[in-house]
């Protein structure tokens, strides 16, 4: 059964041994395209130069990858990478199966995909299929996909990731010295380098050095922080400010003991900093015994003094009769009888008119003549 494989996806692998074939269509101004693996380790790159297996070197030293020879067919090119996975050494990780171009980028190859097969199964249909597409066309190298350990076994997994600093680039990112003898990178994996011909790619995203490499270069200094004071502490006209001559105290709330812990050059010369006096009490003034307060009859007003005489009720106006008796509104009803122990309540007494009461003389228009 072929696996259709999508970018990012990834395949089990039953077979001992794979044959991966690089397939596209030629034609006029068409790139050639070569294949090319990498035995990559656990840290991402190639333990030596001899773990690059391309078309100047063909052959691994183990003899378990190697490189084929290009086949036409009526149709198309193919140029292939066939590797023994079961007796690889523990120390290879993953089989990084590449393509370069030469002639132009890949935006100029056509049907550009790779097929897996079984090596031991020979006119058996593919064990995978992956068209690879490249991302912006620009690219001059694809890592197609990969062959990686999981656990006991192997699986493919299909990436087309692109780089535009072609074979050379691809190289140099998995840690292999090249040495370009003729300016077109016909000469690769030399223990030798020349310093004129040593392209220097930009590092890959999806590919990041391991740490024997970072540990390898020497840092690189960086920026020296400088501390600027605010706008309004600076003096005037821009001068620096000198550091005080002698010791700083520290700002409020940085006191060792404010955390528990007893102060590191003893007790605090100035305690006016963290404490806050009060000012004692002023003695009070000397009081004689209390005077009794003066009678009074109530807030503004004498004491003793008589009520004023209750006045008669004013009568009607001379010459005039008085108001006719109103009848009461409701007739008058007999008080309750008192509780036991208790007097009788009292019995309002009825208005009588005093007999002693003359009206006053009457003016001269109501005398009579």
């Amino acid at each position: 059964m072929t696996h259709a494989m999508l970018k990012g996806s990834n395949v089990p692998l039953n077979a001992t041994a794979v044959r991966a074939v690089l397939r596209w269509t030629p034609g006029a101004g068409v790139p050639d395209v070569d294949a090319s693996a990498l035995l990559v380790g656990p840290d991402g790159r190639v333990r030596s130069d001899e773990d690059f297996v391309f078309y100047n070197q063909p052959r691994h030293p183990s003899g378990l990858v190697r490189h084929l020879p290009k086949t036409r067919l009526p149709d198309a090119l193919t140029d292939t990478i066939e590797a023994e996975l079961t007796p690889l050494d523990a120390s290879v990780a993953r089989v990084v199966l590449a393509a370069s171009s030469d002639g132009g980028p890949f935006a100029g190859v056509h049907d550009l995909r790779v097929l897996l097969y079984d090596a031991a199964a020979d006119g058996a249909e593919p064990l995978a299929v992956f068209d690879v597409v490249p991302d912006t066309g620009e690219e001059t190298a694809l890592i197609c996909g990969e062959l990686y350990r999981r656990g006991d076994g192997w699986k493919f997994r299909a990436l087309g990731q692109g780089y535009e600093s072609g074979l050379v680039g691809l190289a140099t990112e998995f840690g292999i010295s090249v040495d370009e003898t003729d300016g077109d990178g016909a000469a690769m994996g030399a223990d030798g380098t020349d310093p004129a011909h040593d392209e220097r790619p930009a590092p890959s995203t999806a590919d990041a050095p391991s740490p024997e490499a970072s540990a390898a270069q020497p840092p690189e200094p960086g920026p020296t922080t400088a501390v600027e004071r605010p706008a309004d502490d600076a003096p005037a006209g821009g001068a620096p400010v000198p550091a005080p001559a002698g010791p700083v105290s520290p700002p409020p709330g940085a006191w060792p003991e404010e955390a528990g812990a007893p102060p590191a050059g003893g007790p605090r010369t100035d305690p006016e900093a963290v404490t806050q006096h009060v000012p004692d009490r002023m003695p009070e003034p000397f009081s004689a015994a209390p005077l009794p307060p003066a009678p009074t009859g109530g807030y503004g007003y004498p004491a003793n003094v008589p009520p004023p005489p209750s006045q008669p009720p004013a009568g009607p106006a001379a010459g005039y009769p008085g108001p006719p008796p109103q009848p009461p509104l409701y007739p008058p009803q007999q008080p309750p009888a008192p509780a036991y122990g208790y007097p009788a309540p009292l019995t309002p007494q009825p208005f009588a008119p005093d007999p002693s009461f003359v009206l006053p003389p009457q003016g001269p228009q109501f005398q009579r003549r």
